[in-house]
């Protein structure tokens, strides 16, 4: 695996004294989390968004609309199966005249526009969508040599968690998605992709945002997309990765039969409230106790954890033997993630020597290791890269003394 270049450091943005307020104290920083995620909502006389459906929702719209329920599975069908993955009323194919014209007049297929496409030396793909509003989001297409393709899906433009690492936190948090935006990435995924790659069979939540932030509409889109007469992912291969918002994380793992993926990247509370501000509420004793708790209610489930390697912050010998032991008792596999340098971070990659010395030291403390390779950086498509963030973005973290030689 081919090192990464080196991350370009960007002096400390100004920003005004309002705007400092909001984006770096801890308080208003995680206040977003309180606020009840942005449902997708029909307002009286707009049209029904059909992707923003469950099946028994669009079951009860079509009978609503004085339809037979059979009528509903033909028109599901039409949307996620039998490889039509309709986007205009001219692909509904086998639904009788009266039926089309009341969804011509009543409702939407379409939630996203495709702005553009950018092809990374690699084969991966990067999708610009356009919303309604004009912003943009991006998804990620994987292509793998075994024939095994992954989507990887956002859940909001921007994000509020401000991870130092991650391209995306500098954003800020712009908006959630609806539950069609989510849904509508994978069911462009495989009409744009799947005479290409062939099967497109795993969904990643690790595009832009905090899935869990705007956990009522993921968790409606994981389902749509796992449902047995749609889309027909495996719920094993949907996996929705946080960065450790405990309540949500509950939640998800009473509610959802998909994977769960945690990004974790430290192994002390030092560290991981400067790179990751969320561990100023949920700390590592409390995520990594919520998750032993309730995996081991879940005797079949596992977490996949997340290390982003960050050279001379938290790829030492001893961050490898600390992470053997926070993780015991915890069913669980560990990818470790070269960092992708983007022009706003401060960190540096670790060396790849490095990274499998450090995977070297798990495995032989008893842990199941992969070190995932970066795809896409050319095309800043790979992981942590994803998004714009423009003239304004949120403030650097004061950077433990410590830690300032290495960056």
């Amino acid at each position: 695996m081919a090192a990464p270049a080196q991350a370009q450091v960007l002096p400390l943005l100004r920003w005004s004294r309002s705007a400092s307020f909001l984006c770096a104290s801890p308080r208003r920083l995680f206040s977003a989390l309180r606020r009840p995620a942005a449902a997708a909502r029909c307002e009286a006389g707009s049209k029904a968004m059909l992707k923003g459906m469950d099946y028994s929702e669009l079951e009860n719209w079509v009978q609503a609309q004085g339809f037979r329920p059979g009528q509903a599975m033909m028109l599901w069908k039409c949307l996620y199966g039998n490889n039509v993955w309709a986007h205009c009323y001219d692909e509904l194919t086998g639904l009788n005249k009266d039926f089309r014209k009341m969804i011509t007049e009543h409702a939407d297929l379409k939630a996203l526009t495709v702005k553009d496409i950018h092809t990374a030396s690699d084969g991966t793909r990067k999708i610009l969508f356009s919303l309604e509003d004009g912003s943009v989001i991006e998804t990620v297409i994987i292509p793998c040599a075994r024939g095994r393709t992954t989507v990887c899906v956002s859940s909001q433009v921007g994000c509020a968690m401000n991870c130092q690492f991650c391209f995306t936190g500098r954003m800020g948090l712009r908006k959630h998605l609806s539950t069609a935006e989510i849904v509508e990435q994978a069911v462009f995924a495989r009409r744009l992709f799947s005479d290409e790659f062939g099967s497109i069979n795993n969904v990643v939540f690790m595009g832009m945002g905090e899935p869990f932030h705007n956990i009522d509409n993921v968790i409606k889109a994981s389902a749509i997309m796992v449902d047995g007469q749609g889309l027909q992912f495996s719920p094993r291969k949907v996996t929705v990765s946080t960065s450790g918002l405990v309540p949500q994380l509950k939640r998800f793992l009473q509610e959802s039969n998909c994977s769960l993926a945690v990004s974790l990247n430290a192994t002390t509370d030092e560290v991981r409230n400067w790179i990751m501000p969320i561990n100023r509420k949920y700390n590592l004793n409390l995520l990594l106790g919520t998750l032993r708790e309730e995996l081991n209610l879940r005797k079949k489930q596992i977490v996949l954890f997340e290390y982003v390697m960050l050279s001379g912050v938290n790829d030492s010998m001893d961050d490898a033997k600390r992470l053997i032991e926070l993780v015991q008792g915890i069913p669980c596999k560990i990818n470790l993630i070269s960092f992708n340098p983007h022009g706003g971070s401060q960190f540096k990659p670790t060396p790849d020597d490095k990274i499998i010395e450090f995977r070297n030291v798990l495995i032989q403390g008893g842990l199941t290791v992969f070190v995932r390779l970066s795809r896409g950086d050319d095309q800043m498509a790979a992981c942590g890269q994803l998004g714009e963030p423009g003239d304004y973005q949120l403030p650097l973290l004061r950077v433990p003394e410590k830690f300032q030689v290495a960056l």
